[in-house]
C-alpha cells in the first residue's frame, strides 16, 4: 500500500517548515500547487491550528488577512457551525435549486468506477482511491458534478468521500458538499472545461464534455430535474476499496479491559487526539487508545486511514481498545479518574466517560452561529492585525503550549 504520509509527529512538522506562504496563495488552486499537505496531520489533532500557524509565522511575518491564514480560518468556521447546528450539518441546512427529493440517493457505478467519461473526475476517483488524497479544487470540480450534473443528492457524496479519505473531516466535508450543493450557501458551485484547463494538468482535461459549456448553461443545468437515464457506460478496471467498521488486526486492538485501569489516572487518545501527550500527566497514567465501534459502524473508513491512525497510536499508548459505548463505559467505571480531550466526532459518547478538556483553538469563540464564513470571520479576527497578534490572544488555551518550530531543514516525509 503506498503512503502518501507518514503517520508521525516530525513528517507533520516538516510538512509546517516547508510550507511557503506567497508559494501557497499565488498557486493553491492548482493541482500541482504549492500546498501544504497537512490537512490529514490537522485532522487527526497530530497539530493544531495554532502550532501550524505558529510554525509557519516564525519564519515568515503574516498578517490576518493572509490567504494561508484565512483557509486556516475556514476549518475552524466548520467546526463553529458544526458546535451550534449539531447533527443538522447532516442534513440540508436550506433548500438547494431543487428540493431535496429531486436527487437520487445512490452514487451510480460509473462515478464508483471512474468511468464517466468525463477525465477531471475519472482522474479525481482514481486519485482518490490511490492515495486518500485529493485536491480541495479537485473535491469541489467532484462534488460539483455529482451535484449538478448527475442529480445525487449531496449527502450520498459527501458520505462516500467521507470514507476514501485521509483526512475526511465531518465538519470540513459535509459543509463543503452543502457550499457545493446550494444548500450551505447563497449558490450552486458551478465549474467548467475552461476552469480544469487552468488548474489541472493535461490528463484532468475535459474538452467536448458535458461540462464543456458555458456557466449559464450549467447554471440552468443545476436548476433542472435530472432527465431520463444515461446510456450505460463500460465496465471500468478501477476497483473501489473496501471500507472498514473495525481496526484490522495487525493494529492490535482488543476489548476493553477493566483490571487494567481499576484504580488508576487514565488519559484517553482518541483518533482525533494524536500530538504530544499533556506534560502535565500524573505519573503512572495509564493511556488507553480508543475505536470506538458505534462511531465506526456508522463511519467505516478505508484500510488506509485505520493505519495512519493505528500506528500512531501505537506509538501514545498502553494499549488500543476498540468496543462500544457500554463495554468502554463499563470497562473505564473503576478507573480513579479518566480524561481526554473534547471532540465533536465523538460527541455522543466521550463526554459519558471522560472528563474532557477543551481542544485547543486559534480563534476567539463566536457565540452567535453565523450562517456564512464572512461574518465569522470579522468577529473572531475583530482588532487582529497580524499572525503574531491572532497567536498572543488566541493560542494554546489551557495552557497547553505551543512548540517551537521545526527547522527548515527537517527531513521531508
Amino acid at each position: 500500500m503506498d503512503e502518501p504520509c507518514a503517520p508521525t509527529l516530525a513528517a507533520a512538522r516538516a510538512r509546517i517548515a516547508a510550507v511557503h506562504p506567497a508559494a501557497y496563495a499565488r498557486t493553491r488552486n492548482a493541482l500541482d500547487g504549492a500546498v501544504s499537505g497537512l490537512s490529514p496531520y490537522i485532522t487527526h489533532g497530530f497539530v493544531t491550528l495554532a502550532e501550524v500557524l505558529a510554525g509557519v509565522a516564525a519564519r515568515q511575518a503574516l498578517q490576518v488577512q493572509h490567504k494561508f491564514v484565512f483557509e486556516l480560518g475556514w476549518r475552524a468556521y466548520y467546526r463553529h457551525v458544526w458546535q451550534h447546528r449539531g447533527a443538522a450539518i447532516l442534513q440540508s441546512l436550506h433548500p438547494g435549486p431543487l428540493p431535496d427529493d429531486a436527487y437520487a440517493r445512490a452514487l451510480p457505478a460509473d462515478i464508483r468506477q471512474g468511468c464517466t467519461g468525463v477525465p477531471v473526475v475519472d482522474e479525481a476517483v482514481r486519485t482518490l482511491y490511490a492515495t486518500g488524497l485529493l485536491h480541495n479544487h479537485a473535491r469541489l470540480w467532484l462534488a460539483s458534478y455529482v451535484v449538478h450534473v448527475r442529480k445525487v443528492h449531496w449527502r450520498c457524496g459527501a458520505d462516500w468521500l467521507y470514507g476514501h479519505l485521509l483526512d475526511g473531516d465531518l465538519a470540513s466535508n459535509h459543509l463543503s458538499w452543502q457550499w457545493v450543493a446550494g444548500t450551505g450557501s447563497r449558490k450552486p458551485y458551478l465549474f467548467n472545461a475552461d476552469n480544469v484547463a487552468r488548474y489541472a494538468p493535461a490528463a484532468w482535461h475535459s474538452p467536448g464534455t458535458v461540462i464543456d459549456a458555458p456557466y449559464e448553461a450549467l447554471d440552468r443545468l443545476a436548476r433542472q430535474p435530472a432527465p431520463g437515464g444515461l446510456p450505460p457506460r463500460p465496465a471500468s478496471t478501477l476497483v473501489e476499496p473496501g471500507l472498514r467498521s473495525e481496526p484490522p488486526e495487525a493494529l492490535g486492538a482488543e476489548a476493553p479491559n477493566a483490571a487494567a485501569v481499576a484504580g488508576r489516572e487514565v488519559w484517553l487518545v482518541h483518533p482525533w487526539s494524536l500530538g504530544d501527550l499533556p506534560a502535565t500527566l500524573p505519573a503512572g497514567t495509564v493511556v488507553i487508545g480508543l475505536f470506538g465501534a458505534d462511531f465506526h459502524r456508522a463511519w467505516p473508513w478505508s484500510e488506509r486511514r485505520w493505519h495512519f491512525v493505528g500506528r500512531r497510536l501505537a506509538e501514545l499508548t498502553h494499549a488500543r481498545w476498540h468496543g462500544d459505548a457500554a463495554a468502554i463505559g463499563a470497562a473505564l467505571k473503576g478507573a480513579r479518574r479518566v480524561r481526554s480531550l473534547d471532540e465533536p466526532h465523538l460527541a455522543p459518547w466521550l463526554p459519558r466517560w471522560a472528563a474532557c478538556e477543551a481542544a485547543p483553538a486559534l480563534f476567539a469563540p463566536v457565540d452567535r452561529c453565523c450562517a456564512a464564513f464572512a461574518p465569522w470571520w470579522a468577529r473572531a479576527t475583530r482588532g487582529l492585525h497580524s499572525a503574531a497578534d491572532l497567536l498572543a490572544v488566541h493560542a494554546a488555551p489551557g495552557g497547553r503550549p505551543i512548540p517551537a518550530p521545526a527547522s527548515p531543514s527537517a527531513p521531508v516525509p
